[in-house]
């Protein structure tokens, strides 16, 4: 499970960081609609392969491994909508005028946060002692 997250977490955080330059950066609106439009394509692909790869991986052998799974897939499943449901927002953006460009995209921005919040899965409140421990020491489930 944790060998299927640990790229899309790589993933997901180098996209973020571009994210955030986009939004900073000095762009025309086109270029910036087209780049956070790759952004976030990128971000739902790479949430997908780690949702199949989760899936894949099948269900821990611990306590209420099934439900732990179930969580996991789920949850990689809301986060892949939220970054698929932001891209499509994008898209969908006007880019004239610029200063109203932008602030649609500081409010599907503002919503991916808020899905992306929502449907993270807390591995603190795991009931397993085993994951508890794999995900505080395991190195690619930190």
């Amino acid at each position: 499970m944790c060998a299927a997250l640990a790229p899309w977490r790589a993933e997901i955080g180098t996209l973020t960081s571009r994210t955030q330059q986009q939004m900073t950066a000095a762009t025309t609106p086109a270029q910036a609609k087209e780049n956070l439009t790759r952004l976030f394509r990128g971000a739902e692909s790479a949430s997908e392969q780690a949702r199949a790869g989760v899936e894949r991986a099948g269900v821990p052998d611990v306590d209420n491994g099934e439900r732990v799974a179930t969580s996991f897939v789920a949850s990689l499943g809301a986060m892949r909508d939220a970054y698929g449901r932001a891209r499509t927002g994008i898209e969908a953006l006007a880019t004239s005028p610029s200063a109203e460009f932008y602030t649609k995209v500081s409010a599907v921005v503002d919503k991916l946060n808020t899905e992306y919040q929502q449907s993270s899965l807390d591995t603190s409140r795991l009931d397993s002692e085993d994951l508890k421990r794999a995900f505080d020491e395991v190195p690619e489930c930190r």
